[in-house]
């Protein structure tokens, strides 16, 4: 199943930077295809532990038959508290990879692909309340003006916001073709496919709170990693990596790193990378989706 799932990108680089004890205990909070998980678990002893989270029901069917894996059907966003209730407090090592499965892009019924026609619907998690089409049917033009611009660094989003509020006067938006045709006169052309991505990059990233999810989840990484313990991330776009440097860099996701009375550093990590790790020329050859990806790692002081 998995590799038509989902073939996990830089995986080495990866699984190296966990710095993995054979009988520690290891998250894996965007577990999808199950890719990273099963070389994670290749490098764990018996008496070592793997916590898969996903959100999409999808990725249960690749849960290994494993009595060393807890799988929990979560969003990551919700990190400690789940963790907890599996009696977990402290754990030795957190991977997440940010990147949208390539599965759930060849499923025409979830909405992420702007290759197919189908519902606009994006919900990572089939149980969420809000999808794509009620943003777009029911945000006011300043919120959808935000969320292009933000979230999609589309160049035009103060018009694009407005053809939609426009648009869906005469007809609500249903699915991926009638946003499509609405906003067509807008596309810059020659450019068809990137703008359409960034517009669907938006819509993803605000049906499904991923940025908020992620800030949690870098906040609650903090308090559950035993001193030694890593985070390694993967990103795929800068509204992510911004963060995810931040955080590792100063503990916190703007301003300057705290000190106290004498001058120390107050921050949970050290940044064991500098510069962000991204893939080899070979690896892009081959997986076309590890060309974004930014990898980055940090140890718990």
């Amino acid at each position: 199943m998995e590799n038509n799932y989902h073939v996990p990108v830089m995986l080495q680089p990866c699984i190296e930077g966990l710095n993995i004890k054979a009988d520690g205990v290891y998250v894996d909070v965007t577990f999808g295809g199950g890719g990273h998980s099963k070389e994670i678990l290749k490098h764990l002893g018996p008496k070592g532990k793997l916590i898969a989270f996903d959100q999409d029901p999808d990725a249960q069917k690749n849960i290994p038959a494993d009595d060393r894996v807890v799988f929990i059907d979560q969003n990551f966003g919700f990190l400690k508290n789940n963790l907890r209730l599996n009696g977990v407090r402290e754990v030795d090592g957190i991977l997440a990879d940010l990147g949208v499965s390539s599965h759930q892009f060849d499923v025409p019924e979830r909405g992420f692909s702007i290759r197919y026609n189908g519902d606009l619907d994006m919900r990572m998690d089939q149980h969420g309340e809000v999808t794509a089409a009620q943003v777009l049917n029911t945000y006011s033009g300043n919120q959808l003006h935000k969320i292009f611009g933000i979230y999609g660094e589309v160049k035009n989003a103060k018009s694009l916001a407005r053809a939609i509020v426009t648009a869906r006067l005469d007809t609500p938006f249903t699915d991926i073709d009638s946003l499509k045709s609405a906003i067509a006169s807008y596309i810059p052309k020659g450019k068809e496919n990137k703008y359409l991505a960034q517009v669907f990059q938006a819509l993803r990233i605000e049906v499904n709170a991923e940025i908020q999810s992620l800030n949690n989840m870098l906040i609650q990484a903090a308090e559950v990693l035993k001193p030694g313990g890593r985070l390694v991330v993967m990103s795929y776009h800068s509204l992510e990596d911004r963060p995810v440097k931040n955080f590792m860099a100063k503990g916190k996701f703007q301003g300057e790193v705290e000190k106290d009375f004498y001058g120390n550093q107050q921050k949970p990590f050290n940044a064991i990378t500098r510069k962000a790790i991204v893939a080899t020329d070979e690896e892009i050859a081959q997986n076309n989706r590890a060309r974004s990806a930014k990898l980055r790692i940090a140890e718990k002081i």
